[in-house]
């Protein structure tokens, strides 16, 4: 029973401080529904036992509060893929913005010598 309070206690924590990081600008919206989906599920599945419960036997799971943390690991997992596209993304578009840089200054001091 404390491991069900517990969890309940920290989905409502999670979805409180995600909600306050919006309300600052300090987290995008794009990612912010998605951490408020994310911490809605866990909420109803820490208030559902008899859901987990049968999600865990499904699964094959003893203990059916390691579903919460199972599907908590696997969201992390799946965030930290997609951020890593991201960056890989942003990386080549600063490669390239630096690379136009370096040539528009090229241009400018080869312009310069010529006047």
């Amino acid at each position: 029973m404390f491991i069900n309070i517990l969890s309940v206690s920290i989905s409502v924590v999670f979805l409180l401080i995600v909600l306050e990081l919006v309300r600052r600008q300090r987290l995008k919206e794009q990612y912010a529904l998605l951490w408020i989906l994310f911490s809605i599920v866990l909420l109803i599945l820490s208030l559902n036992v008899s859901f987990m419960e049968w999600i865990a036997e499904q699964m094959g799971v003893k203990y059916p509060p390691a579903v919460l943390f199972l599907f908590g690991l696997l969201f992390c997992f799946s965030l930290i893929l997609h951020l890593t596209i991201v960056i890989t993304k942003l990386t080549s578009q600063v490669l390239r913005l630096t690379q136009e840089v370096a040539i528009l200054k090229a241009q400018e001091a080869l312009n310069g010598k010529n006047n």
